[in-house]
């Protein structure tokens, strides 16, 4: 029984990183069909506002506090450039994006390299996230549980912003028909700058939490890019329901293969299941439907 709930809990846990990493994915990608290869430097941007802002305020439970918003902030405001500067020209070529972002991805990692030197840095824990919490006679991890918490937290913002404001109504109906859309009044440019800031925000945002899980370096978001992709792409393109339930899966998947072999075989191990289900369901778990007559 230990086993299981220490499995179940590290692959929750796993996936819950997944998740933060695959959010902004899910709503740049789906919307805008753009391969952006710089989200995990995004992430990168968020960890090392995270240790910014702890030099600068030296207490560890304020600086955390304070660097998730301007994490988001921080990653936004680069999504926003990169998306006012690069991508508007290349909206629907989705190869065009992968090249142009991979080499934005090597310029903002020799830029980090340059700031912060090539060695890994750290960023200390609070007190308040030290050690184990009980939880029903099972001790976990306090970091743990609140980047769990944090991912929820983000999923349940996110859906809130699509079901209930004007900005996400606005996104989706740009999502179901952007020509429509946009001879409805809608402002499908001021529309896609949005969902690219709150996209890249969330990256920033899952930046900060991977501070909490060891040292950050220039090539942090290398590490978690193709992981993200896979989720987005498993769930269905732009559904966040589908990525919450594949990160999720993915995690779980991953922790239990990886507790009776390795971490690296485990990934092969995962990665072959991911085509073999796409090979049956290349849609992903959920599809995007759409009032599009071509």
């Amino acid at each position: 029984m230990d086993i299981l709930v220490t499995q179940v809990f590290n692959g929750l846990s796993g996936g819950s990183i997944l998740l933060l990493a695959a959010l902004g994915l899910a709503l740049t990608f789906g919307q805008m069909g753009v391969i952006n290869m710089a989200h995990g430097e995004f992430m990168m941007a968020g960890a090392y506002t995270a240790y910014v802002c702890q030099q600068l305020l030296g207490s560890a439970g304020v600086s955390l506090l304070v660097s998730l918003p301007v994490a988001f902030l921080v990653g936004g405001l680069l999504g926003v450039v990169l998306e006012a500067t690069l991508l508007r020209r290349m909206y629907h070529r989705p190869l065009d994006t992968l090249l142009v972002t991979w080499g934005v991805s090597l310029i903002l990692q020799q830029l980090a390299r340059d700031l912060f030197g090539t060695a890994g840095v750290d960023v200390a824990a609070p007190a308040w996230l030290s050690g184990p919490v009980e939880i029903l006679g099972f001790a976990f991890p306090r970091s743990r549980l609140f980047i769990l918490v944090l991912a929820v937290v983000a999923v349940i913002a996110v859906t809130l912003v699509l079901k209930l404001t004007p900005l996400g109504r606005r996104i989706r109906a740009t999502v179901q028909n952007r020509r429509l859309a946009e001879s409805a009044g809608i402002s499908t440019r001021r529309t896609d700058m949005l969902t690219f800031f709150i996209g890249s925000g969330l990256a920033g945002i899952a930046g900060v939490a991977l501070t909490l899980m060891g040292s950050i370096s220039s090539n942090l978001g290398t590490s978690y890019i193709v992981d993200a992709f896979l989720v987005v792409i498993i769930g269905g393109i732009g559904q966040i329901k589908g990525a919450v339930i594949a990160a999720f899966v993915l995690g779980v998947a991953q922790s239990w293969i990886e507790y009776s072999t390795s971490a690296s075989i485990a990934k092969v191990i995962v990665f072959a299941l991911v085509v073999a289900f796409l090979q049956f369901r290349p849609q992903g778990i959920f599809q995007v439907r759409t009032r599009s007559l071509v």
